[in-house]
């Protein structure tokens, strides 16, 4: 028998020191050994501590994957600048940027007036109706014409003052007198009384070929015809005339006396005329007129009489009688341009355009214009859109849009797919056939044809934005759950035959319990990744409905309807910095999501080695 210090064959003989080294390292060794036993008895204590957690193993194979944590750092960026960075960034919304520019615009325009403009004397009646009545009559050169007047037949008699001008009287038949060899039988109507003096200045009126005389401070029309005369009396009723009277004065008015006295004054030459108790003064031009209100030996300028029509460019530019006389002038004299100071003393320039036979007067003006696609800038880092608004900001609040029904989308398709899934999954037989069946059904219906025609139904019910948003995230959803329904129901027909499923049937647990307390548990995982993986996709559907304007409708934004703007092939040639910052926005969120859900697959997969 072998002494036990003797070597064996075949093993190196050691020496003392180094047999004393190997001592020390087994030593060594027995220590840190006994450093990591536990000595608890209990299995909750240092030896749980010492152990990894699944979740903990999934979370280290997760955090081991680059691209899942680029993908993470993405869309962690993604949320903080769209949710965190419209709260921070002072502009809101729907912010519309102006910009002050210089440029030529029409200031006024000028026309020869080709209208009749009517003034009512005392509050009188004269419709569009009655006023074709009396242009027909005068084109077809008739003395009077008959029209409705509160829907009673009324006569009207034409005076002519000049050949713009005429007045219209009431009238009344008070006589009738037949011609028989140039002698005159008169016949009164009605209650007139017919006088010697009367029909001695009828007589003399057709005589002279007068049409009206003045009698007892009546109007009088004579109309003649070969053999019969007709005589009517006449009260003014209207004026209708193509001049055009500019007041001075805003508050004043030039009513039926007063043009009825300037036409009859103008019409004979006179140098004044009376109307309203006051006395005028008229100062004759070439084209026009100038009247002035007579008080002692002061003449003031009352208005201005002529055809010219001057309007401004917008109800908020008053245009003073100064300056239409100076834009009058300057068309009479056939300048291309003229020079007016203003009431702040500041000489403006005027070009004056012809174009047929109106007239454009124009000037340099400041105006406010919408700055649409202004290039980047200090104040705004991405410049703005086609409607004036800040792109940066727009970009912060489509995220937003595009994000949350991304988000809710996703949520509704998971739990319309955990329940469906979930029962046809566990019962199987019928059940499991027909809601199979109604999976096949909503595989079969072409989602994108269906999104177009939902979006011009919702554009002909002009439904409110937000409204909108909220039916896009109900549709979509409702469309896309039939992957996660499958998804679910194979993993339950793996799971539900399995020995901790026997011992929930055999200890008594509703069947509602097991379904969702531990057979979709374990699905949870597949579910996070397919939910993970399936939100980039909800983004580019949700951007390509906006693209197709379908989706989110003005004034909200979303990226795909910032990218929408490339319709226009000249905003997509020069304005790169409207669409593709969005364009961007939109690959790195769906890169993102997918990077994750292929870091979240392999990290459940207890297969995959790292």
């Amino acid at each position: 028998m072998s002494d036990n210090n003797t070597p064996k064959e075949g093993m190196p003989e050691l020496n003392e020191e180094e047999i004393s080294a190997k001592v020390g390292d087994f030593n060594d060794y027995d220590m840190n050994i006994s450093e990591h036993i536990s000595r608890s008895n209990s299995l909750d204590d240092e030896q749980r501590i010492k152990m990894l957690s699944p979740a903990m193993l999934v979370a280290k194979r997760f955090f081991r994957n680059k691209l899942a944590i680029a993908g993470l750092m993405i869309i962690l960026v993604m949320f903080l600048f769209s949710f965190i960075g419209g709260w921070l960034h002072p502009y809101e919304e729907t912010r519309i940027f102006y910009k002050k520019e210089i440029e030529v615009t029409t200031y006024a325009s000028a026309s020869i007036n080709q209208n009749i403009y009517e003034e009512m004397k005392d509050g009188n009646v004269f419709t569009a109706m009655n006023k074709a009545a009396f242009i027909l009559a005068y084109q077809e050169g008739e003395q009077t014409f008959t029209t409705k007047i509160n829907s009673i037949d009324t006569t009207f008699v034409i005076k002519k003052i000049s050949e713009d001008t005429q007045v219209l009287f009431l009238s009344t038949d008070v006589a009738r007198a037949n011609i028989v060899l140039n002698d005159y039988f008169y016949a009164s109507i009605g209650d007139f009384v017919l006088t010697d003096a009367f029909e001695s200045a009828i007589r003399k009126a057709v005589e002279e070929g007068v049409t009206s005389i003045e009698y007892n401070g009546v109007e009088y029309f004579i109309e003649a015809t070969r053999r019969e005369l007709y005589i009517r009396s006449g009260v003014e009723y209207a004026i209708l005339t193509k001049n055009i009277y500019d007041m001075y004065d805003e508050n004043a008015k030039a009513d039926f006396n007063f043009k009825y006295a300037a036409e009859m004054a103008i019409a004979a030459g006179a140098a004044g005329f009376e109307a309203n108790g006051s006395e005028y003064e008229l100062e004759y031009e070439e084209e026009s007129c100038t009247v002035y209100a007579v008080n002692g030996t002061d003449k003031i300028s009352f208005a201005d009489i002529s055809e010219l029509i001057i309007t401004p460019r917008s109800p908020e530019i008053f245009l003073s009688v100064e300056f239409k006389d100076a834009i009058a002038k300057a068309m009479a004299d056939g300048a291309e341009s003229f020079t007016f100071t203003d009431e702040t003393g500041k000489d403006i320039l005027f070009v004056v355009e012809k174009k047929d036979t109106k007239y454009d007067i124009k000037t340099d003006t400041v105006v406010d214009l919408i700055d649409t696609y202004d290039s980047p800038s200090a104040e705004h880092w991405l410049g703005t859109d086609g409607s004036g608004m800040d792109l940066l900001v727009r970009l912060m609040y489509g995220g937003r849009v595009s994000l949350t029904i991304g988000f809710v989308v996703v949520l509704i398709e998971m739990f319309i797919g955990v329940i469906i899934g979930g029962l046809s999954g566990y019962f199987g037989g019928w059940l499991d056939t027909l809601l199979m069946r109604l999976v096949e059904i909503f595989n079969c219906i072409p989602t994108l044809p269906l999104y177009i025609i939902l979006g011009v139904v919702l554009d002909t019910m002009k439904l409110d934005p937000t409204i909108r948003i909220y039916l896009l995230m109900v549709i979509l959803g409702v469309t896309g759950w039939p992957g996660i329904a499958r998804v679910v129901r194979g993993q339950i027909l793996s799971l539900r035959e399995q020995e901790f499923m026997v011992a929930n049937e055999a200890t008594g647990l509703s069947v509602s319990r097991r379904i969702f307390k531990h057979l979709v548990p374990n699905v949870i995982p597949q579910l996070i990744v397919y939910a993970t993986m399936s939100l980039g996709g909800i983004i580019l559907t949700e951007a390509t409905l906006s693209f197709l304007n379908l989706g989110v409708k003005y004034p909200y934004a979303s990226w795909g309807n910032i990218v929408n703007s490339v319709n226009d092939s000249f905003v997509l040639q020069h304005y790169w910095f409207v669409w593709i910052p969005a364009g961007f926005l939109i690959l790195l969120t769906v890169l993102g999501f997918n990077f994750t859900g292929d870091g979240l697959r392999d990290a459940f997969d207890p297969k995959m080695k790292r």
